[in-house]
């Protein structure tokens, strides 16, 4: 520990993972350590930094924007370089493209000589070059802590891809955890997950070794609401855990004709009346059959819906025939783009049809929003599962098995969380939940706390 350094601006590299739901929330660490006076340096790909939202102006001479071009791999579109360009399958190929990134950046440590590399998923290969050359390494996913505590200890978890669990192992909580939890999957998610962790890659080995590489796990969470998972991740790695707090978005700002054409069809509506639908890329593992039952549980219903319809990468589904039209008193289906806070923020939004993203969890309750959720890959079911436990929300009934769900059971989740009495008891507990999700004094010290952690730990 070097207690000198507190008060000493340091340069620190930052290297998200190549999806906008890490790329964003290390942009927000970033900017609140370059208001503490410290050099940034955001490494990710050209079009990925062209997306981003813009550095404020006086930020910008602290945060250095560095893209390193993907290599070409056989397999992976030409332009994408981002997750939600890509359909869910080729995220390996992904993978492979970001490893061959591997010597550009080793490069870059050894010319520039950061104080800390902060890293993601997908980096194994990171942390023995950063520790040559005396970089302190702290290691930040977006992944959920009930998430990272699935993986369990070098020890707990098989080394390779051949001894990982199968997937009925996988719809038992851990036996690792020392608290009852439900964190555990369906056969169906089961199976989705370990078609994602069959490439080197993204296998749960290089997870933990991006883990067992790192000084300091950092966790976007807070005690308030994850504290025996925090706790548990810290005994199971023997490493200290630093939350980071939610970081909870800011309102935003921009008035554009998108954001006016959907306010004046909110203010249409009473208070806490529609249900708002947002899934983003994870679209990707609907059928169209799946789609179609969700169009038609909103025209079950009876209820005001704003379903935004967020397809990538050219993929999408047919609406039911006449659907539009006979739902256009009812609801609204846009096709495009939709500043998603300040949807959240109307006082006609009454409950959240939602996949369970990170962001998407914490946007939704920093305004109070009951939750209905549909979590459709990876580590979501976790988080829908723990959430539901906090009676925020309820996670939409499906078959164990093929985790299909119907019309009716998304209709009746609906009408459960948003009107009827025995529902009152989730968007009462989402209403208390915004106290914490919503502080963003509470988060901010978080923030300064980690940033005083780095500080004096060079």
């Amino acid at each position: 520990m070097d207690s000198m350094g507190r008060g000493r601006k340091m340069h620190i590299v930052m290297l998200p993972w190549l999806g906008f739901g890490h790329i964003i929330p290390y942009l927000d660490v970033s900017k609140r350590l370059a208001q503490k006076g410290h050099n940034i340096s955001f490494v990710s790909t050209p079009r990925n930094i062209s997306r981003m939202p813009k550095i404020p102006q006086h930020l910008a001479s602290l945060i250095d924007l560095v893209g390193f071009p993907l290599p070409q791999v056989e397999g992976l579109p030409p332009d994408a370089e981002a997750s939600s360009d890509i359909p869910f399958e080729k995220l390996p190929i992904l993978a492979r493209a970001y490893r061959g990134l591997q010597e550009s950046i080793s490069k870059f440590l050894e010319t520039n000589n950061p104080d800390w590399v902060v890293y993601d998923v997908c980096t194994s290969w990171l942390p023995p070059i950063a520790a040559k050359l005396g970089i302190r390494r702290a290691f930040f996913t977006t992944l959920s802590t009930c998430g990272l505590c699935l993986y369990g200890t070098s020890s707990e978890t098989m080394e390779d891809l051949a001894k990982w669990p199968p997937p009925e192992d996988l719809t038992r909580p851990p036996k690792w955890l020392p608290f009852p939890s439900k964190t555990m999957f369906r056969p169906s998610e089961a199976a989705i997950l370990l078609q994602t962790v069959v490439d080197e890659d993204m296998s749960p080995s290089h997870t933990l070794a991006c883990i067992r590489g790192c000084d300091v796990i950092l966790s976007r969470s807070c005690k308030e609401v994850e504290a025996a998972y925090l706790k548990t991740l810290e005994e199971l790695h023997g490493k200290p855990v630093v939350p980071l707090g939610l970081l909870p978005p800011l309102q935003e700002s921009r008035e554009d004709d998108t954001w006016k054409f959907i306010k004046e069809w909110l203010d249409k509506h009473d208070k806490r009346s529609v249900i708002y639908v947002a899934f983003g890329s994870d679209y990707l593992q609907l059928t169209q059959e799946g789609f179609t039952e969700l169009a038609l549980a909103f025209e079950l219903s009876g209820l005001p819906f704003f379903w935004v319809i967020g397809f990538s990468c050219d993929h999408s589904f047919l609406l039911p025939d006449g659907f539009e039209e006979r739902t256009k008193h009812q609801g609204l289906v846009l096709k495009t783009w939709a500043p998603q806070i300040k949807i959240l923020s109307h006082e006609s939004i009454g409950g959240f049809l939602t996949h369970c993203g990170s962001s998407s969890i914490i946007e939704g309750l920093k305004f109070g929003q009951p939750l209905i959720m549909l979590p459709l890959l990876g580590e979501l079911p976790l988080i829908a599962k723990v959430l539901e436990g906090k009676n925020v929300g309820i996670e939409v009934p499906r078959d164990e098995v093929d985790g299909s769900f119907t019309r009716e059971s998304v209709a009746k989740s609906l009408k459960l969380v948003m009107v009827d009495e025995a529902g009152k008891i989730y968007r009462d507990t989402a209403k208390e939940m915004s106290l914490i999700y919503g502080d963003q004094n509470l988060h901010d010290c978080y923030l300064d706390k980690f940033e005083e952690y780095i500080s004096t730990n060079l």
